[in-house]
């Protein structure tokens, strides 16, 4: 074992290394190391989990990709897809995909004696993902639809059945207006109310039947106005969008759940510059923390460094004991840091004590996400970041006189 590393080891573990001074010193070293630990895991796990949560909900309800005609636009009455060029059965058997479904959309109003709503009703076929779409229902079951005929089951939101005044089984006249003709009425029984906690879509979308809508729009038995497709992983959207977009026909265009929305996603991107702004606020706090007990301990042990250099110790070799020596002090600060954080993020993720308003935040409960590499990226990244701090420091060392350091009391 090299000397440095030995010596600070002894020191460090002796029981009568430390005057009372530099317990306390040493205390708030590793008091702040601990803190740092702990805020910093908690703002990665909690941004990480808020943004992985956000963009799963935007993408379980609406596909992580979605295909539609370039005359549909920005409108929410979807034109007809167009087949020229576009390759489901090519999407399907992308390594990344996991399902796909159709869907044709149009806005109509749904009102009562007690009050009206703008909607979109967003008509779905057989290959409608019940299972995701089942994480959002709060009360009834999912529309079953049919390829052939009508049926007039939908699900609302939970927004639209407070400002409506419905409940599961009640009916609900819908108008949908077109240019030139006469408005559309459409008698529908909700089956199903959901909730998303995104304020835009629960402020909106109705699931019903994809025939309504195909007959609302002038479409045939066998035309869409769009596809849904979900990825296996979220974080993946960016990756095989241009996979996708390759096999969707010229005259058809696709669209990231994340653009859908720009005003989330423009929230969400928010919380990089916050996670990074934190965890550089908390570090300096640590190093500067570190620095104050190494000062300390080379003020301690200004005999001991007299001593050394007697015997022939190096500044180098003394800089590095004392270095060391330091970064195992802050050890026990670090592990209870760890154990302490991480305690926090598991009960926030078991049992979602904290609470949030979703018309701001999106979600409900305060998401977290356990990332392994993130969490021990934080700990070594400390250990790393506070060692290279503390060699200019350390120099100090080397401007203390052998002869008047052993003299020193």
């Amino acid at each position: 074992m090299k000397f440095p590393l030995y010596f600070s080891r002894k020191i460090a573990f002796s029981k009568d290394n430390k005057n009372n001074l530099s317990r306390v010193i040493i205390f708030i070293g590793r008091l702040s190391v601990a803190l740092g630990i702990i805020v910093s895991l908690i703002t990665v796990a909690t941004g990480f989990g808020s943004k992985k949560a956000i963009k799963e909900r935007l993408a379980d309800f609406s596909g992580h990709i979605t295909v539609r005609s370039t005359r549909s636009n920005s409108s929410y009455n979807t034109s007809v897809l167009d087949n020229q060029g576009l390759n489901i059965a090519k999407i399907k058997e992308l390594p990344d995909v996991e399902s796909t479904q159709k869907y044709v959309t149009v806005t109509g109003i749904m009102r009562n004696e007690h009050n009206f709503a703008g909607i979109i009703f967003k008509g779905i076929g057989k290959d409608f993902d019940s299972l995701r779409f089942k994480k959002f229902l709060i009360a009834g079951t999912t529309p079953k639809v049919t390829e052939k005929g009508f049926n007039s089951d939908v699900a609302i939101s939970q927004k639209v059945a407070n400002d409506l005044h419905l409940k599961v089984n009640d009916s609900i006249v819908t108008v949908f207006l077109k240019a030139d003709q006469k408005p559309l009425y459409r008698k529908f029984r909700v089956i199903g109310i959901y909730r998303t906690d995104i304020k835009l879509i629960d402020e909106q979308f109705v699931i019903g039947g994809i025939n309504h809508a195909r007959k609302i729009q002038d479409m045939k038995p066998d035309e869409i106005g769009g596809i849904d497709i979900f990825l296996k992983n979220v974080n993946d959207i960016d990756k095989d969008f241009p996979d996708i977009e390759k096999l969707i026909g010229y005259k058809n265009y696709a669209e990231k759940a994340t653009e859908k929305f720009p005003q989330i996603t423009d929230w969400i991107s928010i919380f990089d510059t916050n996670i990074a702004l934190i965890i550089i606020i908390m570090l300096i706090v640590v190093v500067i923390n570190i620095i104050m007990v190494l000062l300390i301990l080379i003020i301690e042990r200004t005999n001991s460094i007299g001593l050394l250099k007697t015997l022939g110790a190096s500044n180098s070799q003394i800089r590095a004991t004392f270095i060391n020596y330091t970064l195992i002090i802050m050890i026990p600060g670090l592990l209870y840091g760890n154990a302490i954080g991480l305690g926090l993020i598991l009960i926030q993720k078991f049992f979602g004590i904290i609470k949030l308003n979703p018309e701001n935040y999106y979600v409900s409960t305060v998401p977290v996400d356990l990332n392994p590499i993130a969490i021990i990226s934080i700990s070594v990244g400390i250990l790393i970041i506070s060692g290279l701090a503390l060699i200019i420091p350390s120099y100090l060392i080397s401007k203390i006189s052998p002869v008047k350091a052993i003299k020193y009391n």
